[in-house]
């Protein structure tokens, strides 16, 4: 039997790259987020005080996860809310579309949830004869032109406005070479409304599950979410184990800081809860797992579970900035894509698609280690023996020389009479594709060393 090799992360990152003007672009578009976040963190003089409330809450929620769980499921009930538990992404889809087909349910409207790309509900429905619409601008943008989100937050930060204005002409009819993102906006927005109006049922995310309420929170900029939970009378909502929270005070909290730190906004446009199904309707709310409680058994890679999927750390990776969202092996890139699915990838690369610079965890809202998780990830590759290709053979050898403070004097020695005395043409293969776009350094006279032991008496 044929076996497929998924390419790497470097290899990936590599063809995002041939395009400068667009790695450009795309950098500069995901810092600006990160400088509204940095506005809107400033703004509040709490912040910081936020942050460490969110995390809190966070870890003990996810300490005592069961009892809010069940807290969850018994007031839902009550509330005429029908709750399904799912081990993994096959019974999450399963349950899903045996609720649909019940319904027959051809056409359902469904809003942005990460939850559904971990399960790939969509191909799954679309196989069973259902019709799934996106209805988040950017998700729609990227479902008509075939491709899974770039971003957690802007999943078609990827593409050009004018890349955008030719799909939609050929997708819904818009004018040729019209790339307004006012005109394009309100012509998908004319759009998506014939899909509501037409919809059997709809499906949304969650962003929190409140434990003693019972209910769920969505939140949106579009309102996509809202139209889709109010006109079916059938409404699904799946949601993770870790989106549980225990009280209305911690939902407060984490929605102080989900908006500001993924797009500098103070709140959401809508933040909706739901508090049960509209009248003569059917509200159903799918609780998965799919190793979530493994990860909890381990005190490090628990604390990703805090995570409230904001996607500042994304925005502010170097890493991903300059690598695009395609170049990791897992439905969400950047750091917390790391932090949650570096052992889901086939390459064993994408955990070392990271400088280890800590902005990410200097940005996170609910105190995530994430360069720690993802140095720990590197640390599993290597217990488990599947470093990638290379790195278990030269990495012995650089440990053993700077164990050495012979040998790495030596090899310093080497390296500053290499690069003072031969020719670039003949150093650079050495540097690999750290030199292909870099200059090799200039080499000082002397090490750091001898000038301090020469210099210290003064």
């Amino acid at each position: 039997m044929a076996t497929t090799t998924t390419a790497n992360h470097a290899e990936k990152a590599e063809i995002f790259c041939r395009d400068e003007a667009r790695v450009d672009w795309h950098s500069k578009a995901l810092w600006l987020l990160r400088q509204k976040r940095d506005r809107a963190a400033s703004s509040l003089p709490e912040w910081e005080e936020l942050r460490e409330l969110g995390s809190e809450y966070k870890l003990h929620t996810l300490s005592h996860l069961g009892e809010y769980l069940e807290q969850f499921e018994a007031n839902c009930i009550k509330q005429g809310i029908q709750v399904h538990w799912a081990k993994d992404g096959a019974e999450h889809n399963r349950i899903v579309h045996e609720i649909l087909a019940k319904h027959q349910v051809k056409k359902l409207v469904k809003s942005k949830s990460m939850l559904t790309e971990e399960c790939h509900l969509n191909p799954y429905l679309e196989q069973h004869g259902i019709e799934v619409i996106d209805t988040d601008l950017g998700e729609r943008i990227i479902q008509l032109n075939k491709q899974p989100p770039s971003h957690i937050v802007v999943p078609a930060i990827h593409l050009k406005k004018e890349e955008v204005g030719e799909l939609f002409h050929e997708k819904i009819g818009t004018e040729k070479g019209a790339s307004d993102p006012t005109y394009l906006t309100r012509a998908a927005r004319q759009h998506l409304r014939e899909h509501f109006l037409s919809a059997d049922a709809a499906m949304t995310g969650v962003n929190m599950a409140i434990a003693d309420q019972g209910a769920i929170v969505v939140c949106t900029n579009e309102g996509n979410a809202d139209m889709g939970g109010n006109l079916p009378s059938l409404t699904l909502h799946s949601m993770g184990i870790d989106k549980m929270v225990p009280n209305m005070e911690a939902a407060s909290v984490l929605l102080r800081t989900l908006a500001r730190n993924a797009i500098g906004q103070p709140i959401t446009t809508y933040s909706s809860f739901y508090h049960g199904p509209k009248p003569g309707g059917e509200m159903h709310v799918i609780i998965v797992d799919n190793g979530r409680t493994k990860a909890l058994k381990d005190k490090l890679l628990a604390e990703s579970l805090k995570c409230i999927r904001c996607g500042g750390c994304i925005n502010t990776c170097p890493v991903y900035r300059r690598s695009g969202g395609y170049s990791y092996n897992y439905f969400i890139p950047g750091p917390i894509g790391i932090a949650v699915g570096a052992q889901e990838d086939n390459t064993n690369t994408t955990a070392w698609a990271c400088t280890l610079c800590g902005s990410c965890t200097y940005v996170c809202p609910t105190k995530v280690p994430l360069d720690k998780i993802i140095a720990y990830q590197r640390r599993l590759k290597a217990e488990q023996g599947t470093l990638p290709y290379g790195k278990d053979r030269y990495m012995p050898i650089v440990g053993k020389v700077m164990g050495s403070a012979t040998l790495f004097n030596c090899a310093m020695s080497v390296a500053r009479f290499s690069l003072r005395n031969l020719p670039n043409a003949m150093l650079k293969p050495f540097s690999g594709a750290w030199g292909k776009y870099r200059e090799l350094p200039k080499a000082p006279k002397t090490s750091f060393e001898a000038w301090y032991n020469k210099n210290r008496s003064e």
